[in-house]
């Protein structure tokens, strides 16, 4: 299973792909983490887009893909994979596809999750971020056990700058100027599929099981 998940910030691309990995035992790749993960490391590629995080500058999308790549080759991943919020735009989406092709990795199905403007404002501002190990929550559906405290560390709570009204819909501004030419590319190849991404978390992983067992990929 080589799964892309692309969809709106709020649109719960990460809280499904963290479900779906351990459902399916496929890894769930986060472009953030694989980047740290790579530059620890020291892989080649990481140690390329060290330099580039050291002086402040974005990761080119070509080293991304390379570190993506890296990732998606290791024993782990044996069963499959999913890309959580990669790519973002067109030229990651070209990139990705001709490295796939040389590691003949393609892409199995990109599930696109439309999701309404309120549902990603209603879902982002409420979320809460532990400022120590950075778990996340969320005042109506994630709740602590503590108001404010985190479970995992019992660090604080804190509402990032991104996650307030403004910010968002600005964010969710970019993401679809990004997103509309990627979103024809993977269309144009049939493997799109869209999944209303409104759904509460468990009705929205029935839709997903049900939309893999059809393309025969579970």
């Amino acid at each position: 299973m080589k799964v892309v998940l692309l969809g709106p910030p709020g649109a719960g691309k990460g809280t499904q792909a963290a479900v779906m990995a351990k459902e399916f035992t496929v890894i769930h790749v986060s472009t953030g983490d694989m980047l740290r993960e790579a530059v620890k490391q020291g892989t080649d590629a990481g140690k390329t887009a060290k330099e580039y995080m050291d002086r402040g500058e974005l990761v080119p999308d070509s080293i991304v893909t390379k570190i993506v790549c890296e990732r998606i080759t290791r024993k782990d991943a044996a069963n499959g994979f999913l890309l959580d919020g990669f790519p973002r735009n067109i030229n990651q989406g070209i990139e990705l596809e001709n490295e796939l092709k040389k590691i003949n990795l393609p892409l199995d199905i990109v599930l696109y999750f439309k999701t309404k403007e309120s549902t990603s404002i209603k879902r982002l501002t409420g979320r809460r971020v532990c400022n120590n190990c950075g778990s996340n929550f969320h005042i109506v559906t994630m709740k602590p056990k503590k108001e404010g405290i985190c479970d995992a560390c019992g660090g604080v709570l804190i509402q990032r700058d991104d996650d307030k009204v403004d910010t968002i819909k600005n964010r969710l501004k970019v993401y679809k100027e990004q997103t509309k030419a990627l979103l024809k590319f993977y269309k144009d190849r049939k493997i799109l599929r869209e999944i209303a991404g409104d759904m509460e978390v468990n009705a929205l992983f029935k839709e997903i099981r049900k939309l893999l067992k059809k393309e025969k990929l579970i």
